[in-house]
């Protein structure tokens, strides 16, 4: 029995991990394909005039066994992966690519879905039900559905041709990284490392059974030895090592990749009637076009450079005057950057680490959650994981009423790749007048627990985690009729204001009082080291924010233009990165070759939109500090607004209804000390 093709008689509706055998993907897909198909070919070949509940509303609730298998299928594939998944990601991705060009190439639906466009001004429509429409007439259209049958035919293989590059892209990037190990047997080579760093590489070693110290390219691993590492020769092997994912003369080079990719969708934008491939993306977003975005991107570069200038001149000097350095590398800015960080703030992230336990952080951004949006978090054992370390959740109103399911997976593993995400396994929705609940997960990479330390998280990670936990509460608490609108399916430079602005409840200290305290004396975080954190928020800021720039305008480098006259990704790079360098460049290094947002994570032409985002958090959390960190009509605002709409309506208006105007940049200027 395949359990894939059933429902699912679990509590909650929720996965049946343990009963998934991996041979049950390939036919539970090719069943649900054809059923979509299926139900696809009913909504086209209806012979009753076309209205919005038997073409748009049809159309929105098919596929969802479909979607369900694959929300499971590929969240695995993220956080849990094997050789045999990996085989099947790359049978599966062009059926489902070919799939989606069968939908979207469909001529006769096409014009069941331009019928009721034409007339929908005399539909009386909802908002919702509006832009479910103009998104679908749009979706044909900037698919190909106005195209020649030859040109759909390019079209599709060239969707098809590009769901596998993504796939190989981001192996190969799991796998150099993966294939990388530091392994250290002097003792000396350790020195400036934090115990608990050098006790997770000792367990490391052991489990590999190995003597002495392992590092690897995971950020747990990687981050610490980059910034505490005195030996500066290992401190420069491992960034070598971690700047050259996908650069390296070996079976996982990503450079062909990342140019055919670029060519491709620079051609299927060119085949759809768009200059660039940003041009195409941008229309479906708050900034519009690659003016604006470079235009915004340019801007706020002229006025982080100065700064971030006069940050690495006075870096580089207290490198020199520490360790008579001549010049500061790339390998050499974490490690003095934190140097200069204790000295000035006489803050170190391993003093603070003590003070923040993942169990006590996880508590304490449930309990931020309670006051502001009265959810409650139970620990529920009686739903499958997929691995044993994940915890799982039941999320309540303060009535007692399911909100949503959630998963937490927190430490890195062979199989999961690096970074952290937020993702579903099922979206919300209302048919037949229930309202089904949403089972949201967040995937993180944190220091890990060992034999004599709970896991302690750094002030970075338990910034990540709110983060996430932002985007999840903005699954969560969804509330929309159609799947295709819940959640986090909005414009891709709105998704990141739900987690961005989370993470300034971390440096508040009516919200820090509430989970730091000290693993083993309960003791809260001394006000002194609140204020601390306060202070060496915008600590170099300056370079934190022309690094950032400079990701988003090498996004638009490789998006905003014709790429077919790049032939060396090392020579392209260099060139966009020329107004953003500030470190040395390292020859043996690139970033697009792993810079896996744009090439696999759907980023392309939207890494600016961290910083846009930032515009908007900064702009909103101002609100919330105005009126009270905790203030219940502001977060009910918010929730109201922005976490429950989705995509049901256009983001600005959603943001103004929030917030009672547009968002303004000064706030963020101000908190990075920018002015």
């Amino acid at each position: 029995m395949n359990i894939l093709t059933k429902s699912f008689e679990t509590n909650y509706n929720t996965a049946p991990f343990s009963q998934i055998k991996n041979e049950d993907y390939v036919p539970a897909f090719q069943e649900a394909i054809a059923e979509t198909k299926g139900e696809i070919e009913q909504i086209a070949t209806n012979s009753q005039a076309a209205t919005f509940e038997n073409t748009i509303e049809a159309l929105s609730f098919s596929g969802m066994q479909l979607d369900r298998i694959s929300n499971i299928f590929f969240n695995l594939h993220s956080a849990e992966t094997n050789d045999e998944l990996e085989k099947i990601a790359v049978q599966v991705a062009p059926m489902l690519a070919e799939l989606s060009s069968d939908i979207t190439l469909n001529y006769e639906l096409f014009l069941k879905i331009k019928e009721v466009y034409d007339q929908k001004d005399n539909l009386n429509l909802s908002p919702e039900q509006e832009t479910l429409l103009t998104k679908n007439y749009r979706d044909f259209v900037r698919n190909g559905a106005l195209l020649s049958d030859e040109k759909k035919k390019e079209l599709r293989g060239i969707d098809q041709e590009m769901s596998v590059l993504k796939l190989n892209f981001a192996e190969h990037v799991l796998a150099d990284t993966n294939a990388y190990q530091l392994h250290i047997l002097k003792k000396e080579d350790l020195h400036g490392l934090p115990d608990s760093v050098i006790e997770a590489a000792h367990e490391l070693a052991k489990e590999e059974g190995k003597e002495g110290w392992i590092f690897t390219l995971d950020y747990p691993s990687y981050i610490p030895f980059m910034t505490y590492a005195s030996n500066r020769e290992l401190r420069k092997e491992l960034a070598i090592a971690a700047g050259k994912k996908g650069f390296q003369d070996n079976a996982n080079n990503n450079e062909e990749i990342i140019l055919k990719i670029a060519k491709l969708r620079h051609q299927r934008a060119k085949l759809l009637g768009y200059d660039s491939h940003a041009h195409f993306k941008l229309e479906e977003r708050m900034a519009q076009n690659p003016n604006t975005v470079t235009s915004f991107l340019n801007d706020l570069l002229a006025k982080g450079k100065p700064a971030a200038l006069i940050e690495f001149a006075e870096l580089s000097q207290y490198a020199k005057e520490k360790d008579g350095l001549d010049h500061l590398e790339k390998w050499d800015g974490s490690y003095y950057s934190e140097k200069l960080k204790q000295e000035r703030f006489n803050l170190d992230d391993e003093k603070l680490r003590p003070y923040f336990k993942l169990d006590n952080v996880l508590n304490g951004v449930f309990e931020i959650a309670h006051r502001l949006y009265g959810l409650n978090f139970k620990e529920i054992q009686n739903i499958d994981k997929y691995h044993p370390e994940v915890q799982t959740y039941e999320v309540s109103t303060d009535e007692g009423d399911l909100v949503a399911v959630f998963y937490a997976d927190f430490f890195p593993r062979k199989g999961k790749r690096n970074g952290a995400w937020m993702t579903s396994y099922k979206s919300q929705y209302i048919k037949d007048d229930h309202n089904e609940r949403p089972h949201v997960s967040i995937v993180c990479n944190f220091t890990r627990p060992t034999s004599s330390k709970p896991s302690l998280l750094t002030f970075n990670e338990v910034t990540t985690l709110f983060h996430e936990f932002g985007h999840a509460l903005h699954g969560m608490l969804a509330d929309t009729t159609y799947p295709t609108l819940s959640g986090t399916s909005v414009f891709w430079d709105f998704v990141e204001l739900p987690s961005q602005i989370m993470e300034n409840w971390c440096y508040e200290e009516e919200a820090l009082k509430l989970f730091a305290k000290h693993y083993e004396t309960g003791e809260t975080i001394p006000m002194e080291y609140i204020q601390k954190i306060k202070d060496s928020a915008s600590f170099l800021e300056g370079l934190a924010t022309v690094r950032q720039l400079s990701f988003g305008l090498l996004d638009m480098g490789w998006h905003g233009q014709d790429p077919s006259a790049i032939s060396k990704v090392k020579d392209f790079e260099t060139q966009q990165f020329a107004e953003t360098a500030i470190y040395p460049d390292v020859k043996e290094n690139v970033m697009s070759t792993s810079f896996s947002h744009i090439f696999d994570g759907g980023y392309s032409s939207g890494y600016y939109s961290y910083k846009w985002a930032e515009v908007l958090d900064a702009d909103a959390f101002d609100y919330f500090q105005q009126e009270g960190i905790f203030n219940r009509e502001v977060a009910k605002k918010f929730k109201d607004n922005i976490l429950s709409k989705g995509g049901t309506e256009h983001p600005m208006k959603l943001y103004k209804q929030f917030r009672g105007k547009e968002p303004s940049v000064d706030p963020l200027l101000k908190r990075a000390g920018l002015i």
